[in-house]
């Protein structure tokens, strides 16, 4: 595929980025999205430009036994054009709703290519979803045609529609299921196949959300929105060509999207995959050491684990470590700045829309803030009462703007899309602070902050404060019902290795919760238990809620809670902050 307009103005978009990496006032102050023309096909016109002769690696996997694969750009251009070619012949056609349920693999990131240039819509799919979910999703995502591995077929056995079903990995035939591998068995050369033109705003992905609060939504993104709007995402990764980048995200969601397809390929970057069945922090980073990964990417849950890991030490050629996905506790920042030497970086998005809120290099990172708005996203704090921009409020997009990042919409919801759309702002349902300086402190979600005793209270700022205590790994915190102050907040703990979920290590707990946070705040009962999270790890403080609402209902203290209360005399004398 030779150079389009499109593909210069996105390579002089990135370029300019990368050169004011370090300067973000100048970036803010002179970047512009790129101009796309009426159509685009991110796959043919960026993907396989700068595939060209070139023998980088685009694709390193490593498996935890050790054996390894590396693809170059040059190689999973060939590749998919191969899948492209033999997927058009099974009948996928511009259009068409795709679902992908594939792990880290190559032929995930080689299919994705191959539907981008058939013009085909792909729906990502977890692994992990069950037969009730792909019910839910083959049908409200009128999907025509499946790809998943042949360990996962058994799954849509019950599963209805008319939709075409390839399997993925060898074995004997399987009724009723094409076999994804005559793509490269030389099905897929023999056929030609019709490069799609797409218009640049016509749908290239959509993704069913984590559902942390109610039914997955279903958020419609262009053929723009994600390939050309991580630009974001790219610019707050700090990321060069040539860098080597690894990001702890599974398929199916759109993180894995943003760090592992469009963000490093628009740099021109390795990505880097380790695959592992049980998390080890020594062996983790001795493969980031041995990679020579650059740039690092995970979620808070594996830099609490990484901390409480001391033989985890600092990969030689590491340059940006960073963590997304739920805020990240100021602890364990400074603790991985004190052990490494580098500070991670904050970012916030959601799956509605790319990169929008982050702490970038050689940024100075305030304890607790995300940063502050990423080049090009009209980020405003919107005051609830009001409807006005405020210093504190719910984070939006200034709609005036024309976000380029932003999703078209949900699909099906009408109602919903005028609710996250109303006064001209998309609403993300997050409130935050910002200070004079323009650092955006996250507060937590709209249905998630709480009153105790008329204070506001926001669970992410006790939830920080608690862990920074050796017993605590991972927190939520959630109202409890009170006939005094409305609410009070209570703690669900998850412990570190070697402290028992017991009255003692509770009472050093209310002593710390005492000394660290004011007394609305502070935490008032706790319960040692796992935290319900959605497949894609988030926290379901809903469902925590719910337990609360039900324990005060039945007027009965729940099994295993702790009260501050059962400890007379606990905090005589404690010194406060």
């Amino acid at each position: 595929m030779s150079e389009t307009r499109n593909t210069r103005n996105i390579r002089a978009a990135r370029d300019q980025l990368i050169e004011l990496a370090n300067d973000y006032d100048r970036a803010v102050a002179e970047f512009r999205w790129p101009e796309i023309g009426p159509t685009f096909n991110w796959a043919s016109e960026w993907f396989d430009v700068i595939a060209q002769g070139n023998d980088r690696p685009a694709l390193w996997i490593v498996e935890e036994d050790g054996t390894e694969a590396i693809f170059s750009f040059a190689e999973l251009s060939e590749r998919s054009d191969r899948v492209a070619g033999w997927l058009a012949a099974q009948g996928i056609v511009q259009g068409d709703r795709v679902m992908v349920m594939l792990g880290n693999q190559v032929e995930l990131w080689e299919s994705v290519l191959a539907l981008s240039k058939l013009g085909a819509v792909i729906v990502p799919g977890a692994t992990a979803l069950g037969p009730s979910e792909l019910v839910d999703r083959i049908a409200r995502g009128r999907i025509v045609h499946v790809l998943t591995n042949r360990a996962d077929t058994g799954k849509f056995d019950g599963v209805d529609g008319d939709y075409t079903r390839i399997a993925v990995g060898a074995g004997a035939p399987l009724e009723g299921w094409l076999d994804y591998g005559d793509a490269l068995d030389g099905g897929g050369a023999s056929f030609g196949f019709p490069r799609a033109e797409p218009a640049s705003g016509d749908p290239l992905l959509v993704y069913f959300t984590s559902g942390t609060t109610s039914k997955p939504k279903m958020v419609e993104h262009t053929q723009t929105s994600y390939p050309v709007g991580h630009l974001s995402t790219m610019y707050w990764l700090g990321m060069r060509p040539g860098d080597v980048h690894l990001a702890i995200s599974s398929p199916g969601w759109a993180k894995h999207a943003w760090s592992l397809i469009f963000a490093p390929w628009i740099a021109e970057a390795t990505v880097f995959v380790y695959n592992y069945a049980k998390f080890d922090a020594v062996k983790l980073t001795a493969e980031l050491d041995r990679a020579g990964v650059t740039t690092f990417c995970a979620p808070p849950t594996v830099w609490r684990m990484l901390i409480q890991t001391p033989d985890a030490v600092r990969p030689h050629a590491l340059r940006e470590v960073l963590s997304a996905g739920e805020p990240l506790n100021p602890e364990v920042i400074s603790r991985i700045e004190a052990r490494w030497g580098l500070t991670i970086r904050d970012g916030y998005g959601q799956t509605e829309m790319t990169a929008a809120v982050a702490n970038t290099p050689g940024s100075p990172v305030k304890p607790g803030s995300m940063g502050r708005p990423l080049p090009g996203v009209p980020v405003v704090l919107v005051d609830p009462v009001s409807g006005e921009p405020s210093d504190e409020g719910e984070l939006c997009l200034d709609l005036a703007e024309s976000p380029f990042t932003l999703m078209t919409r949900y699909l099906d919801d009408p109602e919903r899309n005028a609710e996250v759309t109303l006064g001209g702002y998309y609403h993300t349902g997050d409130v935050a602070s910002r200070d004079a300086d323009g650092h955006i402190t996250y507060i937590g979600r709209t249905d998630d902050v709480f009153k105790s005793s008329d204070y506001k209270v926001s669970p992410f700022e006790v939830e920080s404060l608690l862990i920074e205590h050796p017993a605590v790994v991972e927190a939520a915190v959630v109202p409890a019902p009170h006939a005094t102050r409305l609410t009070t907040p209570k703690a669900y703990v998850v412990l570190a290795d070697g402290w028992a979920p017991d009255a003692e290590t509770a009472r050093a707990l209310f002593v710390h919760s005492a000394s660290a946070m004011p007394s609305y705040m502070r935490v008032r009962r706790i319960e040692f238990a796992e935290l319900p999270k959605t497949i894609s790890g988030k926290i379901r403080r809903v469902d925590l809620r719910m337990l609360e609402v039900e324990a005060d209902r039945v007027g009965e203290r729940r099994g295993g809670e702790f009260r501050e209360e059962d400890f007379a005399g606990l905090l005589d004398g404690v010194t406060r902050r």
